[in-house]
């Protein structure tokens, strides 16, 4: 659609064009009912195949093995990381986490309201520009979980590889880069991501869990912020975001119609590097802030000279039809998320603009 924006917002992000018209279609009445899927009661025949559909979707397309569950939970990310420590922290357990970004703080924060925390690693001293080697991470031996933040949207750092925990169950929020690339979900432990960025609207968020880390909280905890109360349910214990479960399930449709995650990180490779390669061809004009070795396929993080000429790049581009440009609010600079929906023309686009903004003010 021409009248289309060039969307990069971080989240709540792009969705395919494909997917919008496709529920566009259904949106009065679904599959012939006479009624919109958000009239229907979440215990009808109707919605439940929707349900199930979408996590024998997810699973396909993760490759999630049988000894997981797939839990459909509210609350974002923000509330996986009081979850986590509520359920998988023990007397005598240290809840572990690598420090990479603001994201990373977030759930450091919540964890230890909870029992004592860890720094496995932290790239602070580098103001979070960068992704920790391998060899940098002291996991505690009484470490209940490893926790990492696979992409962090506001630096944009991205693991490029997950470390080796051994017995220790690896925890990852995902919520920005899940299903970006090909995944080994067994060698994680739990796996969460809210949907906003690269599965869907916002208000669902995704649990990936290992049956073994299903049990009884060590501690007292809410019925509905056990893992165990949605893994017995079906994720069917409360009214679950339906609506926002059947676009999961169309987004889901389009990605295995793209080829699946190994087809996606090969788009995603592509756009990336276009970005990537104006920023460090354009003689320092465009600066990158992460790490060449930590850059993420996700979110594209970048400079100018001063902040007033970024207000410029803002301004100009919010003309030319680019949305979302403007880094986050708390480190300032550039940023271009282009998550899976982000079409690569619409990058194209973007190189363009930057290259003719460059010629008119370098």
């Amino acid at each position: 659609m021409a009248d289309r924006a060039y969307n990069f917002n971080a989240g709540p992000a792009a969705l395919p064009l494909e997917v919008l018209r496709q529920a566009q279609e259904q949106f009065v009445d679904f599959g012939g009912t006479g009624m919109s899927l958000m009239e229907m009661s979440h215990r009808g025949k109707v919605y439940e195949s929707v349900h199930y559909e979408t996590e024998k979707l997810l699973r396909e397309l993760a490759g999630i093995p049988d000894h997981y569950k797939v839990l459909f939970l509210q609350g974002g990310a923000s509330t996986q990381f009081a979850m986590v420590p509520m359920n998988l922290g023990a007397p005598g357990k240290v809840a572990a986490y690598v420090h990479t970004g603001a994201w990373a703080a977030k759930a450091i924060k919540e964890a230890k309201l909870f029992g004592e925390t860890a720094i496995a690693a932290s790239t602070e001293a580098d103001a979070f520009m960068r992704i920790p080697s391998s060899g940098e991470l002291n996991i505690p031996d009484n470490a209940a979980y490893l926790h990492v933040t696979s992409n962090e949207t506001i630096g944009g750092v991205q693991w490029k590889e997950y470390p080796d925990t051994g017995s220790v169950p690896l925890v990852a929020d995902m919520s920005s880069d899940i299903l970006c690339r090909p995944l080994n979900v067994a060698q994680f432990g739990l796996i969460y991501a809210g949907a906003q960025k690269n599965l869907g609207p916002s208000g669902v968020t995704i649990v990936i869990i290992r049956e073994d880390l299903i049990g009884q909280p060590a501690g007292t905890v809410p019925t509905m912020l056990q893992y165990a109360t949605h893994a017995k349910s079906g994720s069917l214990y409360n009214t679950p975001p339906t609506f926002g479960i059947y676009m999961i399930n169309l987004v889901l449709k389009w990605l295995q119609g793209q080829g699946g995650a190994a087809a996606m990180e090969r788009i995603n490779r592509e756009k990336a590097d276009i970005l990537y390669r104006e920023i460090d061809e354009s003689g320092g004009f465009y600066r990158g802030c992460a790490e060449p070795g930590s850059r993420s396929l996700m979110n594209v993080t970048f400079r100018m000279a001063d902040e007033e000429l970024e207000k410029r790049f803002v301004k100009e581009s919010e003309e030319a039809g680019f949305v979302g440009l403007k880094g986050h609010r708390d480190v300032g600079g550039l940023r271009a998320s282009i998550y899976n929906a982000v079409p690569l023309e619409s990058v194209q686009a973007l190189a363009s603009f930057m290259r003719e903004f460059k010629r008119r003010n370098g």
